[in-house]
C-alpha cells in the first residue's frame, strides 16, 4: 500500500486553509516530518504556532486571511501565487481546503450571522480558492483535497446548515474530479467522522456530548487522507466505524435519515438552542 510519504514526495508545495489548529495543523506537522522539502502556505486568521527548531519560516509561510469575509481571498491569493512563483517556481502543488466550522442547535441558532459565515467558510471559500488557484495547478500539475465530513451522506437535523455545506463539498469535489479527468490535476474528498479537535466545543456541544472512544486523532485522519491521495482515490472515509456509518446512512431514505439524526442530535444540542 502506498505510504503518506509517497503521496507527498510528488509535490513541491502545499497550500492549505486552517493550518493553525486541528486537522490542518496535523497536515503541516506530519507533512513536514514526512517530506522535509515541502513548502507550506497557510491561509487562516491565526498563525500556526512554531515550536523552536521544528518548522522554519522558509518551510511554513503564513498568509493572514479571514475566509468568512467575501473579499479576503481575492486579496490574499495573488500574494500566495507570487510567493510560489518566486520561491517554489517548479513542481506540483497540493491544495487542501481544510477550514470549516459547525453549529449545533435548531436553525438559526446560535444566530443567522453565524449560519451565513458557515456557508461562506465551508462552501464559498472552497469554491473560490479552488477557482483562483486552478490555472496554476493546471499549468504545474497537482491535486485538490477538500475536507468534507461523514454528515455529508445524509441530512442532519440540528446541524442542518453544517451538514448541507459538507454535502455540497462532497458532491462538488466528486464532480470536479470527473471534470478534471485526463488533466494533470485531480480532486479528492476526505470525509472524517468525530475527530479529537476543538470543533465540537466551538460548535456549541458541551463536555460529554461526543464519545471519545469513537473519535480518531487528527494524525490518523491525515494519514488516511494521504494514503488515499497516493492511491489516487476520489473519496476517502477514514476509520472502519465511519465507513460503516456512511454506508448505512447513505442508503437510508432521506426523510427517515433526517428524523433519525434529529432524534440523536436533539439530545446533544445546547439547551438554549432547543426549539
Amino acid at each position: 500500500m502506498p505510504s503518506p510519504s509517497d503521496a507527498l514526495n510528488s509535490f513541491s508545495a502545499v497550500v492549505l486553509t486552517g493550518g493553525s489548529s486541528g486537522i490542518g495543523k496535523s497536515f503541516i506537522n506530519l507533512g513536514a516530518r514526512l517530506s522535509p522539502q515541502l513548502v507550506f502556505c497557510n491561509l487562516s486568521r491565526r498563525e500556526p504556532e512554531r515550536k523552536s527548531g521544528e518548522i522554519s519560516p522558509l518551510i511554513l509561510n503564513h498568509f493572514s486571511c479571514d475566509l468568512s469575509q467575501p473579499d479576503a481571498l481575492a486579496q490574499t491569493v495573488p500574494q500566495v501565487v507570487r510567493f510560489l512563483e518566486r520561491e517554489v517556481p517548479e513542481g506540483r502543488i497540493l491544495l487542501i481546503n481544510n477550514s470549516g466550522f459547525g453549529a449545533f442547535g435548531a436553525f438559526p441558532e446560535p444566530n443567522l450571522k453565524r449560519q451565513l459565515e458557515m456557508v461562506d467558510v465551508n462552501v464559498r471559500a472552497v469554491v473560490e480558492l479552488t477557482g483562483l488557484l486552478l490555472p496554476l495547478l493546471r499549468r504545474r500539475g497537482g491535486a485538490i483535497m477538500n475536507i468534507a465530513s461523514t454528515v455529508a451522506f445524509q441530512p442532519s437535523a440540528y446541524a442542518a446548515t453544517y451538514g448541507a455545506t459538507k454535502a455540497f463539498v462532497l458532491h462538488w469535489t466528486l464532480a470536479l474530479n470527473e471534470e478534471l479527468r485526463g488533466t494533470n490535476v485531480s480532486a479528492m474528498a476526505v470525509c472524517p467522522g468525530t475527530t479529537k479537535t476543538e470543533f465540537f466545543r466551538t460548535a456549541g456541544l458541551g463536555q460529554g456530548a461526543v464519545l471519545e472512544s469513537f473519535s480518531m486523532t487528527t494524525d490518523e485522519v491525515v494519514t488516511s487522507a494521504l494514503q488515499a491521495l497516493a492511491r489516487r482515490r476520489a473519496q476517502v472515509v477514514p476509520g472502519w466505524m465511519n465507513k460503516l456509518y456512511t454506508f448505512v446512512g447513505a442508503r437510508l431514505p432521506k426523510p427517515f435519515a433526517a428524523w433519525f439524526s434529529g432524534k440523536i442530535l436533539r439530545q446533544r444540542a445546547p439547551q438554549s438552542d432547543q426549539p
